[in-house]
């Protein structure tokens, strides 16, 4: 199993959220993706001080507060490991953007999210970050084709 996070980190005044254009890491599954920032976790971490410490790394943001909103399971995804994800909103950051070794930053207008190349199941879940309850989730996805979800939202009805 492989921990990592996941953040949308949003510039609410300006109706954008900050995405990750993956086009510049060998051998990466996530090639020509557009995708939030985040990573896997290093040992120790919190999902907190992780997700902090890679949209640092990544972005050269500094984000304040983030939002746990959520956490999305994808079995089997990659090489044959599961990989569990936090998934945050981050709307307190300071800093200036940096060249990402993964590829193209860019702000996109949150509205048009979706109009991306996107993996499917991110078009899934990606509404539920404007809830106010807690999801957990889990996307199957079969030889990269997305086949199914189910999830949960805390507290229940």
């Amino acid at each position: 199993m492989i921990a990592a996070t996941l953040c949308y980190v949003r510039d609410l005044e300006n109706g954008r959220t900050l995405m990750l254009h993956r086009t510049k890491k060998d051998d990466d599954i996530h090639e020509g993706k557009w995708n939030g920032l985040g990573g896997k976790f290093d040992p120790g971490e919190s999902p907190e001080m992780c997700v902090i410490r890679e949209l640092h790394e990544e972005s050269g943001l500094t984000i304040v507060d983030p939002e746990l909103k959520g956490l999305l399971v994808f079995p089997n995804f990659a090489k044959g490991m599961d990989w569990h994800v936090f998934v945050f909103v981050a709307t307190k950051f300071s800093g200036e953007l940096i060249d990402c070794a993964e590829g193209e930053l860019d702000w996109i207008e949150s509205d048009r999210l979706t109009e991306l190349n996107l993996w499917d199941g991110d078009r899934v879940f990606l509404p539920w970050l404007d809830g106010s309850r807690f999801f957990s989730g889990r996307l199957v996805y079969e030889d990269g084709k997305f086949i199914g979800h189910d999830v949960s939202f805390y507290p229940g009805d």
